[in-house]
């Protein structure tokens, strides 16, 4: 599927290949936001004259959150020559995507994705808006020690994203005095998973599960057992943000809090491209919707900037300063980290609001440059 732009240009089109998930087993409302934020980034530049008087263009393939469905499509973009690729949410897809193009020497802006070795080696090719998954998992575990959180329980799927999480939680409260107590789905259902946390005396519950199940029927259990009426359920993945979770859960939606990379307050860029999101979704735009549109205003800026030429654009990852919706956008090697980073990226701690759970509370924010990595 090829998204055409629509603006004053002319002569052959320069293609972006745009990877996200837009069918089950992916997390399709996702794929939706971070579509929009693409298309109407490719929109706008077209508008102002495309890349030098050519149209840009979207080569968009689903991914479906299969790694091996979206190496291929990493392939076929590469021989349809694509000047760079973009996108992708989940962690696992995005890996396998940065390391096919890394192989083929193709540049790769990740939107979305926050797996800290998105490559097994340092990458000159790839590059990510996203913040890594150390540094805001460990905020996400400050907030929970700040609220008198030290007995937390996991609830965790098999998956290298989740397994980084809890190892992230595990060597981060430890040394202050927090225990993570890990519960496998594969063997517990919802409803014993309640009895988990009363025997474990656990104080809150993270959900390091799959949308919308086994995340809705957990939740759905442990609301309703009134031993685990004080208990805190936190969903650190962000299952929260979209909504269909207030959908599928109604009040039951509230106070989890989720980690969110939004800042505080809106310049005249966010202002204005939140209300074209949210004309073009039809409903509040979330932060992965964003993610797309920053991805596109960077990688037209340095296509602008440097040509369609491959290599070249690898190259002008360190020299980028681009004023994305979020904030100045700039890439920097930080250690533990493979790919070129976005240091900066707001990271909110957020949860619906059990007064109105359409509406979001903002309960802790970060906007500083992260520590470097301890040793793991």
């Amino acid at each position: 599927m090829t998204t055409p732009g629509a603006g004053p240009t002319d002569g052959a089109s320069v293609r972006i290949g745009a990877l996200v998930p837009l069918t089950r087993p992916g997390w399709v409302e996702a794929g939706r936001h971070l579509l929009a934020g693409l298309e109407l980034a490719v929109r706008e530049v077209n508008e102002t004259g495309g890349i030098a008087g050519r149209p840009l263009e979207l080569a968009v393939r689903d991914t479906a959150a299969d790694p091996r469905r979206a190496a291929a499509a990493v392939d076929d973009l590469a021989r349809l020559g694509v000047a760079a690729l973009a996108g992708e949410y989940h962690s696992v897809v995005a890996r396998a995507t940065a390391a096919r193009a890394d192989a083929l020497g193709l540049p790769f802006l990740c939107s979305s994705a926050v797996l800290d070795a998105l490559t097994e080696q340092p990458t000159q090719w790839v590059a990510r808006l996203a913040p890594a998954q150390s540094r805001g998992w460990r905020i996400y575990a400050d907030f929970l020690l700040s609220a008198g959180h030290s007995r937390i329980a996991v609830a965790a799927e098999p998956s290298v994203y989740w397994a980084s999480g809890a190892r992230i939680l595990r060597d981060h409260l430890a040394p202050r005095g927090g225990t993570v107590i890990e519960l496998d789905m594969r063997a517990l259902t919802p409803t014993a998973v309640c009895g988990e946390l009363v025997g474990n005396r656990a104080t809150a519950l993270l959900l390091l599960v799959g949308h919308p199940e086994p995340a809705v029927s957990i939740v759905k259990s442990v609301r309703r057992d009134q031993r685990l009426a004080e208990i805190l359920i936190g969903a650190p993945a962000g299952q929260p943000e979209f909504a269909e979770w207030e959908r599928l859960l109604g009040d039951d939606s509230a106070a989890i809090p989720f980690l969110r990379y939004l800042p505080q307050h809106f310049g005249p860029l966010g202002a204005r491209v939140e209300t074209a999101l949210r004309e073009r979704l039809a409903e509040a735009p979330s932060f992965v919707a964003f993610e797309g549109y920053d991805t596109i205003a960077v990688l037209a800026e340095v296509l602008r900037s440097h040509g369609a030429d491959r290599a070249r654009t690898a190259e002008s990852w360190s020299h980028v300063a681009v004023e994305g919706t979020r904030g100045q956008i700039q890439f920097s090697r930080i250690p533990g980290i493979s790919v070129w980073q976005w240091a900066r990226t707001p990271i909110q701690v957020v949860d619906r609001d059990p007064a109105r759970p359409d509406r979001f509370r903002v309960l802790h924010a970060s906007t500083g440059r992260p520590p470097t990595p301890p040793r793991i």
